[in-house]
């Protein structure tokens, strides 16, 4: 049996040693670009959300407000509305699917692995209560979205209090 797994342990050990070459070489990217490393900042914020944030927005200030870069990413709810009907659906996923996929995995980090307390974890925990874990998930991405853009446009690092 040693010698039919012998190549497969080989060549997985190979693979992980590619993985963990290539995860050094997003973390140097990201602490080198001071973007991406003001956006770490964030409780769970990593290199992968961070460069992602920057690569898709680019310019921050083509968004008038903060808030704008929740609904590029296609995290607001969608709605159909004719005559008196008004009505607010599933987030519409118009825009950047990458971005929306970090977004979310970092609100994921932020709310289930974060030790440290903060507000927008708190805010998105009293949401999970009331609304279920993934609509908290979606909107606290929604609000890292614009956090990020925020501290982007502003160049000022996040603040725990």
């Amino acid at each position: 049996m040693k010698a039919l797994f012998a190549p497969l342990i080989a060549s997985m050990e190979a693979v992980e040693e590619q993985l963990r070459a290539s995860n050094r070489l997003l973390n140097d990217r990201a602490k080198a670009d001071e973007v991406c490393a003001r956006l770490m900042s964030v409780p769970g914020v990593g290199p992968i959300t961070a460069l992602t944030f920057t690569a898709t927005i680019e310019d921050p200030h083509r968004f008038a407000r903060s808030e704008d870069v929740g609904a590029y990413a296609g995290l607001v709810p969608r709605r159909s509305q004719s005559g008196e009907r008004d009505v607010s659906g599933h987030i519409s996923k118009a825009g950047d699917s990458m971005l929306r996929k970090a977004l979310y995995e970092a609100a994921n980090v932020a709310l289930s692995q974060v030790k440290w307390p903060f507000a927008l974890q708190a805010w998105g925990r009293k949401i999970a209560e009331a609304k279920g874990p993934r609509r908290a998930r979606t909107a606290v991405a929604r609000k890292l979205a614009a956090l990020l853009h925020s501290l982007w446009l502003n160049e000022t690092e996040f603040r725990w209090a």
